[in-house]
Order: C-alpha cells, then structure tokens, then sequence
C-alpha cells in the first residue's frame, strides 16, 4: 500500500496515466465520429431525382386467390384486422389467422372510424381501409415522397399490408410538443398528411 502511494505521487507515473487516458478518449471519440458520419451517408439521398426501389406488391383485390394462412394486426385487444382487409372481433379470428367472413361483425376494407384526410380513431379501422385497392395510388405517392427519416423503415415493408400496418401505427407525425397527439380522436393515419392540429 505504502509503495502504491509513493508511485503514485512520481510525476512519470501520473502522466503515463494522463497519456493513456487521453488515447483512450481521442480513439473513442473518434470511432464515434466515424459511426455518425457513416449514419448520415445511410440517410442521404444522392439524387433528388433518384426513387427509392420499393419492394411493396399491392393487392389489387383479387379474392380468387386461395389464401390458407392470414397474417393480422395482433395487437387489438377486442378487434383485429387480417391481411385481406377484414376487420373482426378477437373471437371470430381463424386458427390460420384469418378473421371469420361468416360472422356477423366482420367487415372488409371499412373505414368507420376514418376521417377524409386517411386519420382514423381505431388502428384497426386505419389498416383495414389502407388496404382498400383504391388507395394504392396515395400509397405509391407517400412512398416516392417519404422523407429520408422514413426510408429505412418504409423499405423494409415487403408488401400492402406490412405497408398499412407501418403507416397507421402512431408517429411523430401524429403528436405536438413531443407528448400530446394533434388529433387525439383520430391519431392513426395511412394519408399523406398529419392529422389536424386541435387547438388546446
């Protein structure tokens, strides 16, 4: 103990230490930098002109095609909405994932709770009108146009659906001051713009 403190108080030993602690925080530093400016290359867009490649195939409504397996929206806790564009309750979902057709509260592509401008107050109602084939043109156009915040996530999409679960979900798009929604009777959105601003 006694020679730990006596090396300690030798200024070689202290600026050894200085020395090492300042490399390790230059190397850090500027690993970091790096990492962020390879960040910033990921989201920049080279050609204004450039479209993006997306990979989204739009179901162009066609109930000729056998469908075994549905995916669906999950997470409702009453209502669910299937990739054909059913919405239904929890207990009338298919073992294949499918919504019962022969139910009576079934509906397809319905846009109950939905305002003109595509914000509607129920996701489930948000996907399932999305997935109306006459909305394709609307959805093209928001992805042509997606800011580049939003590539990464939107060219993951793989299809029509994918696409309507993504953009119904709540965004920063749909709040004001980082924790009040615009709209907080209609806060999911498939359309272009932002919901409304309500005044407060």
């Amino acid at each position: 103990m006694m020679v730990l403190r006596r090396l300690l108080r030798k200024r070689w030993v202290l600026g050894v230490v200085f020395g090492l602690s300042l490399i390790y925080f230059l190397t850090s530093t500027l690993k970091q930098e790096e990492r962020t400016i390879r960040d910033r290359a990921l989201l920049e867009v080279r050609d204004p002109d450039h479209r993006i490649p997306w990979k989204v195939r739009f179901n162009l409504g066609n109930s000729s095609r056998q469908i075994t397996q549905c995916r669906n929206s999950i997470q409702g806790k009453t209502l669910l909405t299937d990739e054909l564009g059913y919405v239904c309750e929890r207990k009338d979902l298919l073992v294949n994932g499918c919504c019962n057709v022969n139910a009576p509260s079934t509906r397809q592509h319905i846009c109950k709770s939905c305002l003109a401008n595509g914000c509607c107050s129920i996701y489930e109602y948000c996907v399932s009108c999305c997935l109306q084939p006459d909305k394709q043109p609307l959805l093209e156009r928001f992805l042509n146009r997606a800011a580049e915040g939003f590539q990464n996530l939107f060219t993951a999409v793989e299809d029509h659906f994918e696409l309507c679960l993504a953009k119904c979900r709540t965004s920063s798009q749909s709040v004001q001051h980082e924790n009040t929604y615009r709209n907080p009777q209609a806060k999911y959105c498939y359309g272009e713009s932002p919901p409304e601003l309500l005044p407060v």
